[in-house]
């Protein structure tokens, strides 16, 4: 009687089991052949994280580096505008000046030949008409026009403009014989109006 009970109870245990599984899954968890319980991953055998934290000194350190070369950056910049419009400026003003000196240089051509063609009775008048002459000459010195006169010099197609030729004896080829109308220039190298001359050949 007792063995048919044990029995019966054994089938009972078995049957409340979930299909397929057998008695070592229901034991518990597996073991390996050593008779150990496997462990939990240990946190020091994992990688740690490589990229550390910046210190704050080193953070406003870079911001301070950035900052600094984009006020270099800035007053480069202002300190190149600042140069190309004092040069525009002047360039502006040098080519207002030389429109208005162009617009005067026929009045002192004018003036100039007055004086020439004066006679010893028109000596009077010829006396006024110097006068404005050399104010108006003064006038635009001061304004950084120069009068040239080549006589006597090299031909310089810069400077000088040839409106005939002629022959003279003694004299070398290429040498201004006659100053129709002397030249102007703004300062040294800006030539308002070449001299017009004659030109020995």
């Amino acid at each position: 009687m007792r063995a048919q009970l044990r029995e019966e109870e054994e089938l009972i245990d078995g049957s409340t089991a979930p299909e397929g599984q057998d008695k070592d899954q229901r034991d518990g968890p597996h073991r390996d052949p050593g008779g150990e319980r496997p462990s939990a991953s240990d946190p020091a055998d994992e990688p740690a994280d490589s990229t550390e934290p910046e210190a704050p000194e080193d953070v406003l350190r870079c911001e301070r580096d950035e900052y600094l070369a984009l006020a270099q950056r800035a007053q480069a910049d202002f300190e190149n505008y600042r140069k190309r419009a004092a040069r525009e400026a002047a360039a502006a003003g040098a080519r207002a000046k030389s429109g208005i000196v162009n617009e005067l240089l026929p009045v002192l051509d004018n003036l100039e030949r007055a004086l020439a063609s004066a006679g010893e009775q028109e000596d009077h008048l010829a006396g006024g008409v110097r006068l404005v002459r050399s104010e108006l000459i003064s006038v635009l010195s001061r304004n950084g026009v120069e009068q040239f006169d080549p006589s006597g010099q090299p031909f310089d197609p810069v400077h000088h403009e040839a409106i005939s030729m002629r022959e003279q004896e003694g004299s070398d080829p290429g040498v201004v014989l006659d100053v129709v109308e002397k030249g102007y220039r703004l300062g040294d190298d800006s030539v308002l109006r070449p001299a017009r001359v004659v030109v020995s050949t």
